[in-house]
């Protein structure tokens, strides 16, 4: 009885229940083909959510910004600029606010929301540089503004 046991354990072995490494290469070529596939499209999509949450984070500023007029009678001066939604200034004794419930953020690229008063389209101006944080610029790189 034990030589058949041993046989058996030796033909195990022999025929080992392991992989081939041509079998781990052909697995690692599918991988690296779907990850080549799947990754752009993933990345393209990052960049148009970031895209969506400027202007969504733009449009809440714009609403404070015109809650902070109907209160004060005029919107922030430049030296004031958009920490007027967050914080009181000075020498603004209608000021009801917060107009933000946080502070002001900066865009989904880590830059600040440019605020140009009197504006160039409207009456104040307000607009993310994008991606590349410059002026113009196409597609993730183009400013993103409130007009």
């Amino acid at each position: 009885m034990r030589a058949k046991s041993c046989t058996k354990g030796r033909a195990l072995r022999r025929h080992g229940s392991g992989f081939t490494l041509l079998e781990l290469l052909v697995v690692m070529v599918i991988i690296g083909l779907l990850a080549g596939y799947v990754g752009p499209k993933y990345f393209s999509q990052i960049g148009k959510s970031q895209i969506k949450t400027a202007r969504a984070q733009l449009d809440a500023l714009d609403k404070a910004l015109d809650q902070y007029r109907l209160d004060t009678g005029h919107y922030p001066g430049l030296e004031q600029g958009l920490t007027a939604l967050a914080a009181k200034p000075a020498n603004e004794p209608k000021w009801d606010g917060p107009y933000l419930k946080k502070s002001v953020p900066v865009d989904p690229w880590g830059n600040a929301y440019v605020y140009k008063i009197p504006g160039e389209h409207g009456e104040f101006d307000l607009l993310s540089l994008g991606k590349d944080g410059q002026v113009g610029g196409t597609g993730e790189a183009a400013d993103i503004t409130n007009w």
